[in-house]
């Protein structure tokens, strides 16, 4: 693959191109595992939609500005999803990974083939893949700010927390 440059880079998109769409059908199906498991659990009921008092403009304001001045959780905390929280799980379950799928779906060939409303739908297969690169940032920032936030509530608790099922006992004043 000339690059103007004076070298040439290995022509490896064969390879890339397989190892990204086997990827993509591993999150396809854990994800379709989840989503059954959290609508049998009645996980996403208890734990991801919001309470009745927090769907309000007033209380995401609220929730959002307790959640901008980082103050750190109370230990409570550890055991449920806050509004915040519980709106962006809810938003990349629900909307992001459905999305990139999806445009992911719509950039393939053979899919398109059997389907082409998938692509037309988008707007084009250059506009599916834009949308799917978008939404890709948009998954990578909600990563790097989930690991972020986990870091600044206690790192070391909440992971101990999710590996074991059981709180960490927190130190006292030494």
């Amino acid at each position: 693959m000339p690059t103007g440059y004076g070298f040439v880079l290995p022509d490896q998109n064969g390879w890339s191109r397989a190892l990204h769409f086997q990827s993509a059908w591993v999150l396809v199906f854990t994800g379709a595992l989840y989503v059954i498991w959290g609508a049998v659990s009645g996980h996403f009921r208890n734990h991801l939609l919001p309470e009745a008092k927090d769907r309000s403009l007033p209380a995401f304001s609220r929730a959002l500005a307790r959640h901008l001045r980082f103050s750190p959780p109370a230990a409570a905390d550890a055991w449920s999803y806050n509004l915040v929280q519980r709106l962006a799980y809810v938003v990349v379950i629900f909307g992001l990974f459905p999305l990139v799928i999806w445009t992911g779906l719509a950039m393939s060939p053979a899919f398109v083939s059997a389907v082409p409303s998938t692509v037309t739908l988008l707007g084009g297969r250059q506009s599916a893949r834009t949308l799917h690169f978008l939404v890709t940032l948009a998954l990578v920032a909600f990563l790097l700010i989930h690991v972020a936030m986990v870091w600044f509530a206690g790192f070391g608790t909440r992971v101990t927390a999710m590996i074991t099922g059981a709180a960490a006992p927190t130190r006292g004043p030494e």
